[in-house]
């Protein structure tokens, strides 16, 4: 979350030189591309040899479903001319007094200002056996590629760590048709994102996919002498395996930060412009603490490397930090997560909700009626909305806990429709961007998901928010007119016409006295033309309702386009009415005749509604009213549909007691 203070000025540059990035992974490139968008040159220093390239995007990297070009990040030269990247420069000194940095190579880099975006790397436990060969981690793309090289070979692969990273990996080695086992020495997978019962159901979730789990298990130590041979559990029982992974967590990499002097604690100490005790040098990422916090997902990585590039442009903005948030599919598992799990599961004054069925487990936190944090495994409509709830502090009533234990969801007639969800809710969590902004690129001309990607981040990293991107462009581009609308519109006003003259002109008096020649006398007194006007009325009726039910029985699809019989049920309407008015005059009389008179004259009112909300859907949503997955039509529609069932009914009762009296 940003708020806006006064923030110190860094200080005035010694020589002409750039700005200085260390780490070319994604919050890296976030912040060199903030920064030539102020108008900076800036130079990128990768230790990695390759370009840089998106990290969540690793496990289809080694299960095959991607190439490497595929997880690249955008090139660096879509920021201008002003970044230039240079892979595989290690830096392996930072010379603080003269303002330059050294890489391994020899090479002298002289900086303005220095951002270390130095990234993590995967924590290895002091477990006997984790340096013989066949033990791997998975945090980088070379240990990706070294994982795919061992997969021609590998038969049983134990994955140490039950957490996102290790289930990643063990749907990689899956894929690759090895027999896989995941050791989790807490009691659920994913304990810092779920509770025991989320993480029963996600591991029941993974074992249907052939991948065995096992929780509440310590490994003791890895066996074998010049390879692995198996895992030696901590319960004395023996796994065989040939290969292991390890994600046991990462560390963040500050032996350059230690080096250098600067203030570090578990990360590199930052305040809130993300500046560190030298104000020349800024840190980003997962290197970096602030407030005592470190944050392992890219989102708020993105966040501080916005704040960073404002700041050393001389823009006063704030880092307050950020409420945790997962939503992702593990190992085809939809998982949701937001907030701080572990420690509102013992907090006093915190009460819980679980609502559960045999698809899915929500459950959802609230603190003095506000709603602080929820986790959930299986599909959750609402799950961007909670999200928004939680960062937002909403307040949470009665009733809407009662929705929630009875159907699992918060509010009413609302789902994960990004068209109706506000600027502040979060569209994309691994970068953060909200509905706002992604409005907000747009209004600025962007109109397809790699445009808007590309302006604020949103659906570059895993991709699952693609859908609910593509969802918004769709609904925020200038609607088209459905076929026909001209006309559908005309015949749709005079029905409503129609409609209002016996409300506004009353019925039409019948003659005072009899005269043969008259049309009235003619109509409404002749008992043969009575019946024949009342079972043409019947017969259009009917066939209206027939032309309704078009759109129901797929194979009436060989009768023409729905457009032509939509115009036809119109036109047919209409008729119908004049119909009515031919037979009744607009005299309804009393107890049934009132009742079907009424009824018909409503059916046709609502219909004039629904078919100017059809014929002007493109115009009202243009304006914001309604939207394509709930057009304005949606209602007079059905209104109209349960308006016209009772008519049959109703107007066979009129014949039978026309006959019997």
């Amino acid at each position: 979350m940003l708020n806006t203070r006064p923030a110190p000025s860094p200080p005035p540059a010694t020589h002409d030189a750039p700005v200085v990035v260390i780490g070319g992974g994604p919050v890296g490139v976030r912040a060199a591309q903030r920064l030539a968008a102020q108008g900076h040159r800036v130079t990128v220093l990768s230790a990695e040899p390759y370009e840089p390239y998106n990290r969540v995007r690793l496990t289809p990297l080694l299960s095959g479903e991607a190439q490497f070009g595929e997880i690249a990040l955008p090139d660096l030269k879509e920021a201008g001319d002003g970044v230039t990247l240079y892979e595989g420069q290690r830096v392996v000194k930072i010379d603080r007094a003269e303002r330059h940095v050294i890489t391994a190579d020899g090479a002298v880099w002289p900086y303005t200002t220095l951002v270390m975006a130095t990234g993590s790397r995967a924590a290895v436990p002091g477990n006997p056996g984790t340096d013989l060969p066949g033990v791997y981690t998975f945090r980088t793309a070379e240990d990706a590629s070294a994982l795919v090289a061992r997969s021609f070979s590998a038969r049983r692969v134990v994955v140490i760590g039950g957490g996102l990273l290790g289930l990643e990996a063990a749907k990689g080695m899956r894929r690759r048709q090895c027999s896989v086992t995941v050791i989790e020495h807490e009691s659920r997978l994913m304990p810092r994102q779920l509770d025991d019962a989320a993480g029963a159901r996600l591991a029941d979730n993974i074992r249907e996919l052939d991948v065995e789990v096992l929780t509440d298990t310590a490994v003791k130590q890895i066996s074998g002498i010049d390879r692995v041979t198996g895992i030696e559990l901590s319960d004395k029982r023996t796994l065989a395996c040939d290969t292991v992974i390890i994600c046991t967590g990462v560390r963040a990499n500050i032996d350059l930060a230690r080096d250098s002097r600067l203030s570090i604690g578990r990360g590199i100490v930052v305040n809130d412009q993300m500046q560190t005790s030298d104000p020349a040098i800024y840190a980003v990422g997962e290197c970096c603490e602030h407030k005592g916090r470190m944050y392992g997902l890219v989102g708020p990585g993105y966040a501080q490397a916005e704040v960073a590039a404002l700041s050393i442009s001389g823009q006063h903005q704030d880092f307050d930090g950020s409420v945790p948030a997962s939503k992702l599919k593990v190992i085809g598992a939809d998982v949701f997560s937001v907030g701080e799990v572990e420690q509102l599961e013992v907090r006093a004054n915190v009460r819980s909700h679980v609502w559960q069925d045999d698809q899915g487990y929500r459950r959802i936190f609230v603190e003095r009626g506000k709603l602080v944090g929820a986790l959930g495994v299986g599909p959750w409509p609402q799950s961007s909305l909670v999200q928004d709830a939680v960062q937002q502090g909403l307040q949470i009533y009665p009733w809407m806990l009662f929705r929630f234990r009875a159907n699992g969801l918060l509010w009413s007639e609302r789902d994960d429709d990004p068209t109706a969800m506000p600027d502040s809710a979060t569209l994309c969590n691994c970068t953060g961007v909200s509905c706002g902004q992604v409005r907000g690129a747009m209004a600025g001309g962007a109109a397809s998901v790699e445009a808007v990607g590309l302006q604020t981040g949103a659906g570059t990293v895993c991709g699952t928010c693609r859908p609910l991107l593509a969802e918004m462009i769709d609904a925020g581009a200038k609607p088209e007119p459905m076929p026909l609308w001209k006309p559908v519109l005309a015949l749709s006003g005079v029905a409503a016409l129609a409609a209002l003259y016996p409300l506004v002109a009353g019925n039409v008096p019948l003659p005072s006295s009899f005269d043969a020649d008259s049309l009235r006398t003619w109509l409404w007194r002749d008992n043969i033309v009575k019946q024949y006007s009342c079972f043409v009325l019947l017969g259009l009726t009917l066939a209206a309702m027939v032309i309704g039910l078009r759109k129901r029985f797929r194979f009436m699809d060989r009768l023409g386009s729905f457009d032509g019989w939509r115009l036809a049920h119109i036109v047919i309407g209409l008729i119908a009415g004049a119909g009515f008015v031919a037979h009744t005059g607009f005299r309804l009389g009393d107890n049934l005749n009132l009742w079907l008179g009424a009824s018909f004259i409503a059916t046709v009112g609502v219909g004039a509604i629904a078919g100017l909300a059809t014929g002007g859907d493109h115009e009202l949503r243009a304006r914001r009213i309604g939207s394509a997955r709930k057009p304005p039509r949606k209602l007079p529609i059905w209104v109209h549909i349960l308006a016209v069932w009772p008519l049959p009914v109703l107007i066979l009762a009129h014949v039978l007691a026309s006959y019997a009296f």
